[in-house]
């Protein structure tokens, strides 16, 4: 599945993948990120939002696994607790499901510096919602912009 996903996609570029290390079909990923400078606020600190979006798309990639191209991971709740600065530099991002569902599913996942430091963890609920149906209403809302 990871030979299937285009790392030059805008959102890819723009959250400073590296690479995806893996996807499991248990439902688990392991992401790399490099935390820019321009990522961050004062002193040196990545923003919140870069670290929840790597760690969401860990989580959203762990079900990408697990479900395959016919289903999309939607994001009903996301939790992010922040335990020490995430500076410029590689970060890896882990994501696992935690208890499966029909049609919801729970996630787990992290953020590490290379050295093995818990940076940040969340939570997730993960609605896996038709990739037809969602690829429809997309082009339907785009049509009517």
């Amino acid at each position: 599945m990871i030979d299937k996903i285009d790392l030059q996609q805008p959102l890819y570029q723009a959250m400073g993948l590296v690479r995806i290390v893996k996807m499991e079909p248990e439902g688990s990923s392991t992401l790399e990120y490099q935390a820019r400078e321009e990522m961050c606020h004062s002193g040196g600190v990545v923003q919140g939002g870069f670290i929840s979006g790597w760690i969401d798309a860990a989580m959203a990639h762990a079900a990408m696994a697990r479900h395959g191209d016919a289903m999309v991971p939607m994001s009903l709740e996301l939790k992010v607790s922040f335990f020490a600065p995430t500076r410029p530099g590689l970060v890896i991002a882990e994501g696992w499901v935690e208890r499966k569902g029909r049609r919801t599913e729970f996630y787990e996942g992290h953020l590490l510096a290379p050295d093995g430091t818990v940076l940040a963890k969340a939570t997730s609920t993960i609605l896996m919602a038709d990739a037809k149906k969602v690829q429809d209403a997309s082009k339907a809302a785009l049509s009517r912009a």
